[in-house]
């Protein structure tokens, strides 16, 4: 029974100590008829009625924020770190609870930006965030002086680590770069390891055909040496590249390092589109090696300058602007990306390179730009005068400050809207959105396509169609007891883990695999009949004649004719055929023979792990059975707590205590039953 003296504590003005209303949420007073509160004792209804409206109006106050929401649920060591983050930049690694790196950012203030995630001003909506919070359980992280190196060490330990909920370049390790090595007379060619001893890398190339016939012309057009030799060795001799004039000798040091260096400086000018200011060159080195009547040298140069003409009058015009410049499109699908870059120089189209991305999520084009090209460029030494993106990039700044200080040069990062640059950027954005086209194709190619394995297996078992589904039953059971059948799926050579079944033998109290077998093919290809669902390609029992036997007469007590069946001997690796004497004898080495090996130790695999859980659970119920106090509900919750009776003896009280159910006491008294020494179980 409620009186009105006492729900008028409830009010905005008179709350009592334990409540609070919502700060938007109107008295109770004004809301409820007058006619109510009447000094009197309300009936059943009236005050049910003024409990439920209480309960709805006066409300706990929501938390400012996540993070002081979550300090009641977060490690004590992440909430001090929290609290003790500096405001300075830096960049901030978030672990999950097994201390995987899952994210790495960077911030201006680490303070702000890492506490920002807790907070509901934080959230943007997107889901990919939401399970980032979910996940983090630990943190470290990296001071920086300034907001520039922030981002180079992000960039950085993003390629080292790959989070899962970073935006990552999926295909970076695939493409080759072209490095220039730190020697006294250096090498140039192609490697996919980048090793940080003083070499220049150019790269990578997503192209590598277009790469290697590159560097062909180049060792054809300047006399770069190819040997491996550490020089100046004087043990190498010269090689045949002396002899076509491909190289000039430095092994035997029949050239000054001077002129090689010049060599060396025109071909990785070369190879970076540099063609105009190398012919540039060429012509005054072969007019003044001409006017010192040097005409063999002359004529070499004059050779150069006919490769270089006729590579560049195969290139394409395509801006007016002799500058060199990068552009770069995003085509995106689902949870995949394709970034596009047409690398123009001196306003020749030279190629393109491309690099999917993974993770994009629900992440905003500018963000996705903004992770390609911190990562794209990181491993490039070679950076262009001008990046022309389809977005702002909400970083712009920072990013080409850093792109600055890498190439020692002013770097324009722009957003083209109209003329010749903003149809290039058209033509980038076709060129990402086809080759994530082909990615597509090509990956349904894949799902479709038959592994050679399938094909074998039919050849061997002389089977009419290719056993693209094939079904593997095995048994396990201990002493005939807790016998289980299982059932694994494989389709088109791989596991399908979602058609994996259970079996739990009824019936059969004695170890008897011809009885569980016959049991488990009749109750599979019955359920099959009655859901009116497909049969296998292929069934394959692991065992002999026996359990090959046995499947067939469950097969003909269903009615089911020309359900193909097979059977693999452990022994010896025989292969059982329906209506052969002689088993099928496969070479050891047969795609056939691997396919149903992996099928068989598969279902033996599965069928273990679920005899022994069977197992587990009945020992510890056994063990359970005679203690006053625990009944069924609690014996679950110490099963999913603990699993076995062995890692229950070894708990202490207090673990114990916490489970559901469970008090200090009764822990107690349980852990001195269960070590009695004459404890049967």
């Amino acid at each position: 029974m409620y009186r009105y003296q006492d729900l008028a504590q409830t009010e905005l003005g008179g709350q009592k100590k334990n409540q609070k209303c919502h700060p938007y949420s109107l008295s109770i007073k004004n809301l409820i008829p007058p006619a109510i509160f009447s000094g009197k004792e309300l009936s059943d209804c009236t005050s049910s009625t003024l409990t439920l409206f209480t309960k709805t109006v006066i409300v706990e106050p929501g938390p400012k924020s996540l993070y002081k929401k979550m300090k009641q649920t977060i490690s004590e060591d992440l909430r001090i770190k929290l609290d003790a983050l500096p405001d300075s930049p830096g960049i901030y690694l978030m672990k999950n609870r097994d201390g995987q790196i899952i994210y790495i950012g960077k911030a201006k203030s680490l303070r702000s930006r890492v506490r920002s995630y807790f907070q509901e001003s934080g959230h943007d909506g997107r889901r990919q965030f939401s399970a980032l919070v979910r996940n983090i359980f630990d943190l470290d992280s990296i001071l920086t002086a300034t907001e520039q190196e922030a981002l180079i060490l992000e960039a950085t330990q993003i390629k080292a680590h790959k989070p899962r909920y970073n935006i990552l370049l999926k295909d970076d390790k695939k493409y080759p770069f072209i490095r220039i090595t730190n020697e006294p007379f250096p090498r140039i060619f192609s490697t996919r390891d980048v090793v940080r001893d003083g070499s220049r890398y150019l790269g990578p190339f997503s192209n590598v055909r277009a790469m290697h016939a590159t560097l062909d012309m180049m060792h054809k057009t300047f006399p770069v040496r190819t040997c491996d030799f550490s020089l100046p060795s004087g043990k190498a001799k010269l090689c045949l590249d002396y002899h076509i004039h491909r190289c000039e000798g430095p092994c035997e040091e029949l050239v000054e390092r001077a002129d090689y260096k010049k060599s060396i400086d025109s071909a990785v000018r070369f190879l970076r589109g540099k063609n105009a200011e190398v012919i540039k060159e060429l012509k005054l080195e072969m007019e003044k090696a001409a006017t010192e009547l040097r005409f063999e040298k002359a004529a070499k140069f004059r050779d150069q300058l006919k490769a270089l003409e006729s590579m560049r009058a195969r290139q394409k015009v395509v801006l007016d602007e002799p500058i060199d410049r990068d552009v770069v499109a995003l085509a995106r699908s689902d949870d995949e990306a394709c970034c596009s870059v047409l690398e123009i120089r001196e306003g020749r189209l030279l190629g393109k390179k491309h690099h999917f991305l993974g993770g994009i999520m629900e992440s905003e084009d500018a963000e996705i730009l903004s992770a390609f090209v911190r990562q794209f460029y990181l491993q490039t030494d070679f950076i262009p005068a001008e990046i022309h993106l389809p977005a702002a990039l909400p970083d712009a700044e920072e990013i080409a400050a850093w792109l600055c200080s890498k190439s020692e040069a002013k770097i324009t990062i722009t957003t083209p809207q109209r003329g010749a640059k903003a149809q290039m950027l058209d033509m980038a954005e076709k060129n990402a959105a086809q080759l994530l086209e082909e990615r597509k194709l090509k990956r349904e190619l894949q799902k479709d396509r038959i592994p050679q394995s399938v094909f074998a297996l039919q050849r061997d078992l002389n089977l009419a169609n290719p056993p693209r589904r094939i079904e593997g039953i095995d048994i396990s059971n201990f002493q005939g007891t807790d016998s289980v059948g299982s059932l694994v799926c494989f389709i088109d050579g791989k596991p399908r883990r979602s058609e994996y079944r259970h079996f739990n033998i009824k019936g059969i109290e004695k170890p008897d695999d011809f009885a569980s077998i016959h049991q488990v093919v009749l109750r599979r290809f019955r359920g099959l009949q009655e859901r009116e669902e497909p049969f296998p390609d292929l069934l394959m029992i692991d065992g002999g004649k026996g359990q090959l036997s046995s499947a067939q007469q469950a097969l003909a007590e269903l009615g089911i004719e020309g359900q193909p069946v097979t059977g693999l001997a452990k022994r010896l690796e025989e292969v059982m055929l329906p209506g052969q004497e002689k088993p099928l004898i496969l070479p050891r080495t047969s795609a056939s023979l691997r396919l149903l090996q992996m099928l068989r130790d598969e279902a033996h695999r599965f069928a273990l792990d679920h005899h022994r859980k069977l197992r587990g659970k009945r020992t510890i119920k056994s063990a359970l059975d005679d203690i006053p106090g625990v009944g069924p509900k609690r014996r679950t919750a110490l099963l999913q707590k603990f699993g076995s009776v062995r890692r229950l003896r070894q708990a202490q009280v207090e673990e114990i205590a916490t489970v559901q159910g469970f008090s200090v006491k009764l822990a107690e008294e349980l852990k001195t039953h269960l070590n009695e020494p004459n404890e049967s179980a």
